[in-house]
């Protein structure tokens, strides 16, 4: 982040009355401690937070295991071909670098043949059991928990774009669950108002901690996304047009969860 992205979130997206939240309380009939979950608007459909792989591959080696063993001492000769530096290194959020790509959850379905999403759950650390058994491996980075990537961010600000009546004018709010605040400010609500234009510099809001909204929604309430504290996935409630562009696109990886309305 620089002063001046910062400046623009400042600036673009100043506090909004608590009581904005209101009717997302009430439909999503919630405290919003970890996000107000809405329900179909009519649609909905779960874009799933990015995971990487190191071009080395998953290893055997827990990354518990591993920070250990560099504490103690250990190289690269830990791993071979595997620097310190490639895995602990890197801004959260961020791609973690050159020698990472994107895995796709179909992709490591394919290769685990774990389901996507288990039946009756929601994507979360639970997920892809047989992966982990010790812990997630060195060479994998799991999912971001409560908070989406900058890449998916960006491309699911410019899909909402695309999809709503206003466009780029449509003004929004968005929502800070308490669990993202400072100890001292956990009683205070985070809303903030803003239009989609500027949606993008949200990440840059110094803040919220590099932190994407728990809920980020059009004040005509015609769409609402949910990025709750506790799972690995962002839903976005709203027209089928909408979920329909999210499900084909080809940046994000989105799905519809039948047994969740």
């Amino acid at each position: 982040m620089n002063e001046t992205s910062a400046a623009r979130a400042i600036a673009r997206w100043p506090p909004a009355a608590a009581g904005e939240i209101d009717w997302l309380r009430e439909l999503a009939d919630d405290d919003g401690l970890t996000g107000f979950m809405p329900p179909a608007l009519p649609d909905a459909a779960w874009v799933l937070h990015s995971m990487y792989e190191h071009e080395l591959g998953p290893t055997d080696m827990s990354y518990l295991a591993y920070q250990r063993a560099v504490l103690n001492g250990g190289g690269p000769e830990i791993l071979p071909g595997l620097d310190p530096a490639d895995v602990f290194t890197g801004t959260p959020g961020e791609h973690p670098g050159p020698r990472w790509r994107r895995l796709r959850w179909a992709e490591l379905t394919q290769r685990t043949d774990d389901p996507l999403v288990p039946v009756g759950h929601l994507p979360c650390p639970t997920s892809f059991p047989s992966v982990k058994p010790g812990g997630w491996p060195v060479g994998m980075k799991a999912p971001s928990e409560g908070r989406l990537d900058r890449p998916d961010w960006d491309r699911l600000v410019d899909v909402l774009t695309e999809h709503s009546p206003r466009g780029a004018e449509t003004r929004c709010l968005a929502y800070y669950n308490p669990l993202l605040q400072r100890a001292e400010d956990f009683d205070i609500v985070h809303v903030r108002a803003g239009a989609l234009a500027d949606a993008k510099a949200l990440y840059d809001h110094p803040e919220e901690d590099g932190w994407t909204p728990s809920n980020l929604w059009a004040q005509d309430q015609s769409w609402v996304l949910c990025t709750d504290y506790d799972l690995w996935a962002t839903k976005v409630a709203g027209p089928s047009p909408l979920v329909e562009a999210l499900l084909n696109d080809s940046e994000v990886e989105a799905l519809r969860l039948p047994w969740d309305p």
